[in-house]
């Protein structure tokens, strides 16, 4: 059976992502026939407007979603790596369905404009550590971060922009020639040459994320504590903006391996549950197709909403149509579980936006006998949209 095309997750330049705009990601996505597409910017819902208008000029159904980053305490006092395997106790949190258009009141909206601001802090924090650099090695110039943050982004910047504009101006002073950007970064890496071909500008940009940015490297500045919020917290947000709050999955590695918290299938689902999760989702070309079903169809059957995304939150583009690990097509019943899980979604944010009781409620708690009607409900939308000519 044929299904409808999802994307649940897609970065927009609001927050970072390999899309020139959000005209780009859409007319990428009409080309690739995609007719389901979630916006899922980091602690930002400024591309809402321009997200809505490109789709419904596309006859594409929008959904309208967020993510953020938060901190369980415990987790991190007991070493355990939820969804971030290189920082125990963080976790990545998106929020799917919210009203549209969107609103958020006190103390959330206070909350959330904190968080930003924060994130922002530190990046800036981490442009001062790599200018710092840049003069002890006298590579002949600086990176302006009010320039930065006005030409190479919508207002919130992450260190993928540092990378991006540190490579733009080692490419300017070295006119282009590859030995001298080589030379330049290698003795920016302390020493460590430059693996990527110059003219291969996204790995470029991930090795100077990772050389200098990183844990460890140069201009790394770890985050303060109170940039972040709880899991808790987070969810409170995600819930009071209107939608259901989302556990991303990592899954399985190139090497067959899970997260501390993921490993054991039963446990990780019967724990989301009581941290108040009902709907999760997967990045699915971090995953093999046979493990990715495994897990995804466990999570189905437990009563899950289940959601499949790209992200494209890197300088790598990637198509917008979903494949599993090593470009492997999804099965079947993936496509059948990513769709029905779309339309619970697509059903939620309209009953909210309508001023109505959603998937889950204010407290975040979801009636599963409901599943169904959402998925009815949610279908009829998607495919009212999507069939006009």
């Amino acid at each position: 059976m044929s299904y409808i095309k999802v994307n649940a997750h897609l970065h927009t330049p609001y927050s970072f992502s390999a899309f020139d705009d959000v005209k780009d990601a859409l007319d990428r996505a009409a080309a690739e026939n995609v007719k389901v597409v979630g916006i899922n910017d980091f602690y930002t819902t400024a591309g809402y407007d321009e997200w809505y208008t490109g789709c419904k000029e596309r006859h594409l159904y929008p959904l309208f979603n967020i993510e953020l980053i938060s901190l369980n305490e415990n987790d991190q006092k007991n070493g355990l790596r939820v969804n971030d395997p290189g920082n125990p106790g963080r976790t990545y949190i998106s929020g799917k369905g919210l009203s549209y258009p969107f609103s958020l009141s006190e103390p959330y909206a206070t909350q959330l404009a904190d968080v930003r601001k924060k994130s922002n802090d530190q990046v800036e924090s981490m442009c001062n550590k790599l200018n710092e650099l840049l003069d002890a090695n006298n590579i002949g110039f600086s990176l302006d971060f009010d320039w930065i943050t006005k030409e190479l982004t919508k207002g919130a910047i992450r260190e993928r922009h540092l990378a991006k504009a540190l490579r733009m101006k080692v490419y300017e002073v070295a006119k282009n020639d590859e030995s001298k950007i080589k030379e330049i970064m290698q003795q920016l890496f302390g020493g460590v040459a430059l693996k990527a071909s110059p003219t291969n500008i996204a790995d470029v940009e991930n090795e100077i994320r990772g050389n200098l940015l990183k844990a460890g490297g140069a201009a790394f500045v770890p985050e303060e504590r109170d940039a972040f919020l709880s899991v808790d917290a987070v969810s409170k947000i995600i819930l009071n903006a209107g939608g259901i709050p989302t556990y991303p999955f990592l899954a399985d590695d190139k090497n067959g391996n899970y997260t501390d918290f993921e490993n054991d299938l039963e446990r990780v689902a019967n724990e989301l549950k009581e941290r108040g999760f009902h709907s999760v989702e997967f990045i699915t070309t971090r995953n093999g197709v046979e493990l990715l079903e495994k897990y995804a169809e466990y999570l189905y059957d437990a009563g899950f909403v289940v959601t499949f995304g790209s992200e494209h939150n890197s300088p790598t583009m990637e198509p917008i149509e979903l494949f599993a690990r090593n470009s492997t097509p999804l099965t079947d019943k993936l496509m059948k579980i990513n769709y029905e899980g779309a339309c619970v979604i697509a059903a939620h944010q309209h009953l909210v936006s309508e001023g109505k009781q959603g998937y889950v409620d204010k407290d975040g708690n979801a009636d599963l006998s409901k599943m169904k009607r959402f998925i009815e409900l949610g279908n009829e939308l998607i495919q009212k949209e999507v069939e006009l000519k």
